[in-house]
Protein backbone atom coordinates (compact mmCIF):
# COMPACT_ATOMS: atom_id res chain seq x y z
CA UNK A 1 0.00 0.00 0.00
CA UNK A 2 2.71 2.60 0.81
CA UNK A 3 4.33 1.95 -2.57
CA UNK A 4 0.98 2.34 -4.33
CA UNK A 5 0.33 5.56 -2.42
CA UNK A 6 3.72 6.99 -3.45
CA UNK A 7 3.06 6.08 -7.07
CA UNK A 8 -0.34 7.79 -6.90
CA UNK A 9 1.22 10.96 -5.49
CA UNK A 10 3.91 10.90 -8.16
CA UNK A 11 1.25 10.60 -10.86
CA UNK A 12 -0.64 13.55 -9.39
CA UNK A 13 2.52 15.66 -9.36
CA UNK A 14 3.28 14.77 -12.98
CA UNK A 15 -0.29 15.56 -14.00
CA UNK A 16 -0.06 18.92 -12.24
CA UNK A 17 3.15 19.78 -14.05
CA UNK A 18 1.62 18.87 -17.41
CA UNK A 19 -1.55 20.88 -16.74
CA UNK A 20 0.47 23.93 -15.68
CA UNK A 21 1.95 24.01 -19.18
CA UNK A 22 -1.50 24.77 -20.61
CA UNK A 23 -1.45 28.37 -19.33
CA UNK A 24 0.84 31.37 -19.36
CA UNK A 25 1.95 34.03 -21.85
CA UNK A 26 3.42 31.46 -24.26
CA UNK A 27 0.71 28.82 -24.33
CA UNK A 28 -1.25 27.91 -27.44
CA UNK A 29 -3.92 26.52 -25.11
CA UNK A 30 -4.44 29.91 -23.46
CA UNK A 31 -5.63 31.78 -26.56
CA UNK A 32 -5.91 35.56 -26.69
CA UNK A 33 -6.33 35.92 -30.45
CA UNK A 34 -8.94 34.83 -32.97
CA UNK A 35 -6.52 32.54 -34.83
CA UNK A 36 -5.20 31.01 -31.61
CA UNK A 37 -8.75 30.28 -30.47
CA UNK A 38 -9.43 28.34 -33.66
CA UNK A 39 -6.15 26.44 -33.35
CA UNK A 40 -6.86 25.60 -29.70
CA UNK A 41 -10.35 24.40 -30.63
CA UNK A 42 -8.83 22.20 -33.34
CA UNK A 43 -6.36 20.78 -30.82
CA UNK A 44 -9.13 19.79 -28.39
CA UNK A 45 -11.15 18.16 -31.16
CA UNK A 46 -8.05 16.28 -32.32
CA UNK A 47 -7.28 15.25 -28.74
CA UNK A 48 -10.87 14.09 -28.33
CA UNK A 49 -10.73 12.06 -31.55
CA UNK A 50 -7.42 10.46 -30.55
CA UNK A 51 -8.84 9.61 -27.13
CA UNK A 52 -11.94 8.07 -28.71
CA UNK A 53 -9.83 5.88 -31.03
CA UNK A 54 -7.61 4.87 -28.10
CA UNK A 55 -10.66 3.91 -26.00
CA UNK A 56 -12.10 1.87 -28.86
CA UNK A 57 -8.85 -0.01 -29.46
CA UNK A 58 -8.33 -0.70 -25.74
CA UNK A 59 -11.92 -1.91 -25.43
CA UNK A 60 -11.48 -4.21 -28.42
CA UNK A 61 -8.22 -5.55 -26.98
CA UNK A 62 -9.79 -6.29 -23.59
CA UNK A 63 -12.77 -7.91 -25.26
CA UNK A 64 -10.55 -10.15 -27.39
CA UNK A 65 -8.50 -11.21 -24.37
CA UNK A 66 -11.60 -12.43 -22.57
CA UNK A 67 -13.00 -14.43 -25.47
CA UNK A 68 -13.06 -18.19 -25.08
CA UNK A 69 -10.09 -19.78 -26.93
CA UNK A 70 -12.25 -21.63 -29.42
CA UNK A 71 -12.86 -21.31 -33.14
CA UNK A 72 -14.77 -18.15 -34.10
CA UNK A 73 -17.20 -17.43 -36.86
CA UNK A 74 -15.23 -16.12 -39.83
CA UNK A 75 -17.64 -13.32 -40.78
CA UNK A 76 -17.99 -12.10 -37.20
CA UNK A 77 -14.22 -12.05 -36.79
CA UNK A 78 -13.82 -10.09 -40.02
CA UNK A 79 -16.49 -7.59 -38.94
CA UNK A 80 -14.78 -7.27 -35.55
CA UNK A 81 -11.36 -6.50 -37.09
CA UNK A 82 -12.39 -4.43 -40.11
CA UNK A 83 -15.23 -2.53 -38.44
CA UNK A 84 -13.54 -1.78 -35.15
CA UNK A 85 -9.91 -1.57 -36.28
CA UNK A 86 -10.22 0.09 -39.71
CA UNK A 87 -13.60 1.60 -40.56
CA UNK A 88 -14.31 3.35 -37.23
CA UNK A 89 -10.86 5.05 -36.94
CA UNK A 90 -11.05 6.05 -40.62
CA UNK A 91 -14.43 7.74 -40.11
CA UNK A 92 -13.19 9.61 -37.03
CA UNK A 93 -9.97 10.75 -38.72
CA UNK A 94 -11.85 11.81 -41.87
CA UNK A 95 -14.24 13.97 -39.84
CA UNK A 96 -11.28 15.58 -38.04
CA UNK A 97 -9.47 16.17 -41.35
CA UNK A 98 -12.49 17.90 -42.89
CA UNK A 99 -12.92 20.03 -39.75
CA UNK A 100 -9.25 21.04 -39.80
CA UNK A 101 -9.24 21.89 -43.52
CA UNK A 102 -12.32 24.09 -43.07
CA UNK A 103 -10.31 26.29 -40.69
CA UNK A 104 -7.59 27.06 -43.26
CA UNK A 105 -9.40 29.76 -45.29
CA UNK A 106 -10.06 31.85 -42.17
CA UNK A 107 -6.53 31.34 -40.80
CA UNK A 108 -4.87 32.25 -44.12
CA UNK A 109 -7.16 35.14 -45.04
CA UNK A 110 -5.50 38.56 -45.33
CA UNK A 111 -7.19 41.62 -43.81
CA UNK A 112 -8.52 44.61 -45.71
CA UNK A 113 -6.25 47.28 -47.15
CA UNK A 114 -7.10 49.61 -44.24
CA UNK A 115 -5.69 47.20 -41.63
CA UNK A 116 -2.47 47.95 -39.75
CA UNK A 117 0.58 46.35 -41.36
CA UNK A 118 3.75 45.65 -39.39
CA UNK A 119 7.05 44.61 -40.96
CA UNK A 120 9.21 42.18 -38.98
CA UNK A 121 12.69 41.13 -40.08
CA UNK A 122 14.47 38.23 -38.42
CA UNK A 123 18.19 38.43 -37.67
CA UNK A 124 20.59 36.22 -35.74
CA UNK A 125 19.31 36.65 -33.01
CA UNK A 126 16.88 39.56 -32.72
CA UNK A 127 13.86 41.09 -34.43
CA UNK A 128 13.61 44.38 -36.32
CA UNK A 129 10.06 45.76 -36.15
CA UNK A 130 8.73 48.56 -38.37
CA UNK A 131 5.42 50.41 -38.07
CA UNK A 132 3.98 52.79 -40.67
CA UNK A 133 3.73 56.44 -39.67
CA UNK A 134 1.01 58.90 -40.68
CA UNK A 135 3.67 60.94 -42.45
CA UNK A 136 4.53 57.97 -44.64
CA UNK A 137 7.77 57.16 -42.85
CA UNK A 138 8.40 54.06 -40.77
CA UNK A 139 8.94 53.78 -37.03
CA UNK A 140 11.53 51.21 -36.09
CA UNK A 141 11.74 49.18 -32.89
CA UNK A 142 13.35 45.93 -31.84
CA UNK A 143 12.19 42.78 -30.05
CA UNK A 144 8.94 44.30 -28.78
CA UNK A 145 5.60 44.65 -30.56
CA UNK A 146 2.46 46.49 -29.53
CA UNK A 147 -0.97 45.80 -31.06
CA UNK A 148 -4.47 47.25 -30.69
CA UNK A 149 -7.09 44.92 -29.27
CA UNK A 150 -9.96 43.91 -31.50
CA UNK A 151 -8.34 44.78 -34.84
CA UNK A 152 -6.71 42.42 -37.38
CA UNK A 153 -3.05 43.17 -38.03
CA UNK A 154 -1.08 41.86 -41.00
CA UNK A 155 2.59 41.00 -40.49
CA UNK A 156 5.01 41.12 -43.41
CA UNK A 157 7.79 38.72 -42.46
CA UNK A 158 11.29 38.51 -43.94
CA UNK A 159 14.71 37.23 -42.90
CA UNK A 160 18.11 38.82 -43.45
CA UNK A 161 20.29 35.73 -42.89
CA UNK A 162 18.85 32.25 -42.25
CA UNK A 163 15.37 30.76 -41.96
CA UNK A 164 13.52 31.92 -38.85
CA UNK A 165 9.95 31.24 -37.76
CA UNK A 166 7.66 33.89 -36.24
CA UNK A 167 5.30 32.51 -33.58
CA UNK A 168 3.17 34.05 -30.84
CA UNK A 169 1.39 30.92 -29.50
CA UNK A 170 -1.31 32.84 -27.57
CA UNK A 171 -2.29 34.94 -30.59
CA UNK A 172 -2.06 32.70 -33.65
CA UNK A 173 -0.13 30.27 -35.80
CA UNK A 174 3.50 30.39 -36.88
CA UNK A 175 4.97 31.31 -40.25
CA UNK A 176 8.50 30.79 -41.57
CA UNK A 177 10.65 33.81 -42.44
CA UNK A 178 12.67 32.94 -45.55
CA UNK A 179 15.60 34.99 -46.93
CA UNK A 180 14.63 36.69 -50.19
CA UNK A 181 10.89 36.20 -49.67
CA UNK A 182 8.08 37.99 -47.83
CA UNK A 183 5.55 35.82 -46.03
CA UNK A 184 2.33 37.02 -44.42
CA UNK A 185 0.57 36.36 -41.14
CA UNK A 186 -2.61 37.91 -39.75
CA UNK A 187 -3.11 38.20 -36.00
CA UNK A 188 -6.40 39.37 -34.49
CA UNK A 189 -5.94 39.96 -30.73
CA UNK A 190 -9.12 39.75 -28.66
CA UNK A 191 -7.64 40.11 -25.16
CA UNK A 192 -5.29 42.68 -23.67
CA UNK A 193 -2.07 41.59 -21.97
CA UNK A 194 1.56 40.78 -22.57
CA UNK A 195 2.35 37.68 -24.60
CA UNK A 196 5.63 36.02 -25.50
CA UNK A 197 6.76 35.23 -29.01
CA UNK A 198 9.62 32.99 -30.13
CA UNK A 199 11.61 31.89 -33.13
CA UNK A 200 10.28 28.40 -33.81
CA UNK A 201 12.97 27.38 -36.31
CA UNK A 202 16.50 26.48 -35.20
CA UNK A 203 18.70 29.30 -36.48
CA UNK A 204 22.07 29.00 -34.75
CA UNK A 205 23.91 29.18 -31.45
CA UNK A 206 21.57 31.63 -29.69
CA UNK A 207 18.31 30.36 -31.19
CA UNK A 208 16.91 29.77 -27.68
CA UNK A 209 17.56 33.45 -26.89
CA UNK A 210 15.65 34.83 -29.88
CA UNK A 211 12.39 35.85 -28.25
CA UNK A 212 10.14 38.90 -28.17
CA UNK A 213 7.08 40.28 -26.38
CA UNK A 214 3.73 41.43 -27.72
CA UNK A 215 1.67 43.93 -25.71
CA UNK A 216 -2.00 44.07 -26.68
CA UNK A 217 -3.63 47.30 -25.53
CA UNK A 218 -6.77 49.29 -26.24
CA UNK A 219 -6.85 51.30 -29.47
CA UNK A 220 -6.51 54.71 -27.78
CA UNK A 221 -3.46 53.60 -25.82
CA UNK A 222 -1.93 52.11 -28.95
CA UNK A 223 -2.37 55.33 -30.94
CA UNK A 224 -0.80 57.35 -28.14
CA UNK A 225 2.14 54.94 -27.92
CA UNK A 226 2.70 54.98 -31.69
CA UNK A 227 2.73 58.78 -31.70
CA UNK A 228 5.29 58.80 -28.88
CA UNK A 229 7.50 56.28 -30.68
CA UNK A 230 7.54 58.38 -33.84
CA UNK A 231 9.21 61.32 -32.08
CA UNK A 232 12.96 61.88 -31.98
CA UNK A 233 14.85 61.38 -28.75
CA UNK A 234 14.51 64.09 -26.12
CA UNK A 235 17.65 66.20 -25.90
CA UNK A 236 19.52 65.37 -22.67
CA UNK A 237 19.36 67.98 -19.90
CA UNK A 238 21.63 66.57 -17.20
CA UNK A 239 25.37 66.88 -17.66
CA UNK A 240 25.94 63.19 -16.97
CA UNK A 241 23.42 62.25 -19.66
CA UNK A 242 25.06 64.64 -22.13
CA UNK A 243 28.37 62.95 -21.41
CA UNK A 244 26.74 59.60 -22.10
CA UNK A 245 25.48 60.77 -25.48
CA UNK A 246 28.92 62.11 -26.41
CA UNK A 247 30.47 58.82 -25.35
CA UNK A 248 27.92 56.91 -27.43
CA UNK A 249 28.98 58.83 -30.53
CA UNK A 250 32.71 58.83 -29.80
CA UNK A 251 32.96 55.08 -29.24
CA UNK A 252 31.40 54.36 -32.64
CA UNK A 253 28.05 53.01 -31.41
CA UNK A 254 26.32 55.21 -33.98
CA UNK A 255 27.92 53.21 -36.81
CA UNK A 256 25.59 50.30 -35.98
CA UNK A 257 22.69 51.95 -34.13
CA UNK A 258 20.32 54.80 -34.89
CA UNK A 259 19.14 57.35 -32.34
CA UNK A 260 16.88 59.79 -34.15
CA UNK A 261 17.76 63.39 -33.37
CA UNK A 262 21.50 62.64 -33.16
CA UNK A 263 24.27 61.90 -35.63
CA UNK A 264 23.90 58.16 -34.93
CA UNK A 265 22.34 56.63 -38.04
CA UNK A 266 23.64 53.05 -38.20
CA UNK A 267 21.34 50.34 -39.54
CA UNK A 268 23.26 47.17 -38.68
CA UNK A 269 21.87 46.88 -35.16
CA UNK A 270 18.57 47.80 -33.50
CA UNK A 271 17.22 51.36 -33.47
CA UNK A 272 17.77 52.73 -29.95
CA UNK A 273 15.77 55.98 -30.16
CA UNK A 274 13.36 54.89 -27.42
CA UNK A 275 15.44 52.08 -25.97
CA UNK A 276 14.74 53.08 -22.36
CA UNK A 277 11.00 52.48 -22.78
CA UNK A 278 11.50 48.81 -23.66
CA UNK A 279 10.80 46.13 -21.08
CA UNK A 280 13.69 43.83 -21.84
CA UNK A 281 17.23 43.63 -23.17
CA UNK A 282 18.79 41.20 -25.64
CA UNK A 283 15.54 39.90 -27.21
CA UNK A 284 13.68 39.29 -23.95
CA UNK A 285 16.73 37.84 -22.17
CA UNK A 286 17.11 40.29 -19.28
CA UNK A 287 15.14 43.13 -17.67
CA UNK A 288 16.05 46.52 -19.07
CA UNK A 289 17.95 47.93 -16.06
CA UNK A 290 21.15 49.96 -15.89
CA UNK A 291 23.01 47.04 -14.30
CA UNK A 292 22.12 44.67 -17.11
CA UNK A 293 22.86 47.32 -19.75
CA UNK A 294 26.38 47.79 -18.33
CA UNK A 295 26.97 44.05 -18.26
CA UNK A 296 25.63 43.70 -21.81
CA UNK A 297 27.96 46.40 -23.17
CA UNK A 298 31.05 44.81 -21.62
CA UNK A 299 30.28 41.08 -21.85
CA UNK A 300 27.73 40.63 -24.63
CA UNK A 301 29.46 37.57 -26.17
CA UNK A 302 29.35 35.71 -22.87
CA UNK A 303 25.68 36.53 -22.40
CA UNK A 304 24.58 35.70 -25.95
CA UNK A 305 26.93 33.33 -27.84
CA UNK A 306 27.61 34.23 -31.44
CA UNK A 307 26.16 37.73 -31.24
CA UNK A 308 27.72 40.13 -33.74
CA UNK A 309 27.88 43.12 -31.39
CA UNK A 310 31.46 43.85 -30.23
CA UNK A 311 32.31 44.05 -26.52
CA UNK A 312 33.44 47.35 -25.01
CA UNK A 313 35.59 46.12 -22.14
CA UNK A 314 37.99 49.05 -22.45
CA UNK A 315 35.44 51.45 -20.98
CA UNK A 316 36.05 52.55 -17.42
CA UNK A 317 33.38 51.97 -14.78
CA UNK A 318 32.51 55.68 -14.89
CA UNK A 319 32.16 55.64 -18.67
CA UNK A 320 30.10 52.44 -18.59
CA UNK A 321 27.76 53.94 -15.99
CA UNK A 322 27.41 57.15 -17.99
CA UNK A 323 26.62 55.24 -21.17
CA UNK A 324 24.06 52.98 -19.47
CA UNK A 325 22.41 56.00 -17.82
CA UNK A 326 22.10 57.69 -21.21
CA UNK A 327 20.57 54.63 -22.87
CA UNK A 328 18.14 54.05 -20.02
CA UNK A 329 16.73 57.59 -20.21
CA UNK A 330 15.89 57.24 -23.92
CA UNK A 331 12.15 56.98 -23.32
Amino acid sequence: MPAEGDAFKANLICAGILISGCSGSQSALNPAGDGAQQIARLFWWMAGGATLIWVIMIALSIYSLHLNPVAHHRQKSALFIIGGGAITPTIILTVLLIYGLNLLPALLARPSAEALRVEVQGYQWWWRVRYPNQSGETIELANEIRLPRGEPVEFLLTSKDVVHSFWVPSLGGKVDMIPGRTTHLTLHPVKTGRFRGVCAEYCGASHAYMNFTVDVVEKEEFDEWLSQQSADRDAPQKESVKNGEELFLLTGCGACHTIRGTEADGTIGPDLTHFGSRHSLGADMFPNTREYIQNWIAHVSALKPGVKMPEFRALTDEESQSLSQYLKQLK
